[in-house]
């Protein structure tokens, strides 16, 4: 089977933990190299436990090799669009960590420059390749659940060393919404399938740092559906969504990390007093990888995580932070 050959552009945390192994799963790529700007002793030691071939002491130098198809890109977020960019004038195709950019205008420009260079770009939304959701579509579906009315979707974890974590960097694009309430956001507009007119979101901002620790946010649908999400570092973990109809509910208390579970997604559905849960089991990172790796070994331009679908959770989270700033709702259409 043909493979994609992977470069890996920085010795990032999710890119030991989780994304390495994840290429080493796949049928259909590898990682071939992988750059640190600041430390070749780390990225040696890494190379050596996953077995890569290269490294590099410098970004531009990976993406010069000849011998590298794409590469994975879990810079901290202010660093995301200029080495997309020099990424997609290198002929490299690109997964890249979300936030793809810091606002929707930046992704737009990334989207013209890949394009320009006839590059494939998705941005890596795990939690999106796994096929619960596509199990609580079908249960909406078949109206089970009746008409929904309302969603729910939650993101939280104690973040312990507030003062070493990048997270709270407001020059390097940290907050709460950045980090895991965009994971909220982008299910809402997942499983409903539609965009938000209308979003209001009261953020409590870190006066020491600058950046939102905890949000709230309301939002509203075109066909009067509203949606609620949380982010909070100030909480025990919770990774979940809730859809609620006019004659029941599906909870999904696994929704964003089943990975912790081996991959066990869990879908709950309530009717009548009657509830029955269904476990889903799917390797997302494995999924993720391996959807964008076919992509281009097919030679094709369409992939399940768009451009489009960036964008658009994108100018919602543009939305979220003015909405917190000038303590209003904001209009979307």
């Amino acid at each position: 089977m043909a493979k994609v050959r992977w470069g890996v552009l920085s010795t990032a945390n999710i890119a030991q933990k989780a994304l390495i192994p994840a290429f080493l799963r796949s049928g259909n790529a590898e990682v071939t190299a992988i750059a640190s700007g600041s430390d070749i002793k780390k990225a040696e030691t890494i190379a050596k436990k996953f077995d890569i071939p290269y490294t590099y002491d410098d970004y531009d130098k990976l993406l010069d090799d000849p011998n590298i198809d794409a590469v994975y890109i879990p810079l901290p977020n202010h660093l995301h669009k200029q080495w997309v960019m020099e990424a997609a004038k290198k002929g490299k195709h690109i997964l890249c960590e979300k936030p793809a950019a810091i606002n929707a205008d930046d992704v737009m420009e990334m989207k013209k420059v890949c394009e320009e260079y006839g590059v494939l770009f998705m941005e890596a939304f795990m939690y999106h390749f796994h096929s619960q959701h596509n199990r609580v579509k079908e249960i909406i579906d078949s109206g089970e659940i009746g008409e929904v009315k309302l969603m729910r979707a939650a993101f939280s974890f104690f973040l312990a060393g507030k003062e070493n974590n990048i997270r709270m960097s407001s020059q390097k694009g940290g907050g709460s919404i950045y980090d895991i309430g965009c994971y909220g956001i982008h299910s809402i507009r997942n499983i409903l399938r539609a965009e938000p007119d209308s979003v209001h979101v009261h953020g409590v901002v870190d006066s020491k740092y600058g950046v939102e620790t905890d949000a709230v946010g309301y939002m509203t649908f075109p066909n009067g559906v509203r949606a609620i999400f949380d982010s909070s570092f100030n909480m025990a973990h919770r990774s979940e969504y809730e859809v609620i109809g006019t004659e029941g509910r599906i909870t999904v208390p696994r929704a964003y990390r089943p990975d912790n579970n081996g991959g066990d997604g869990l879908v709950v559905v309530e009717k009548a007093g009657v509830q029955r849960t269904e476990t889903v089991n799917c390797d997302q990172y494995r999924g993720q990888v391996e959807h964008i790796s076919q992509a281009i070994i097919d030679g094709k331009k369409e992939l399940y995580h768009d451009f489009d679908n960036t964008i658009n959770n994108m100018r919602v989270i543009d939305a979220c932070y003015e909405s917190i700033e000038r303590g209003c709702l904001i209009n979307l259409s």
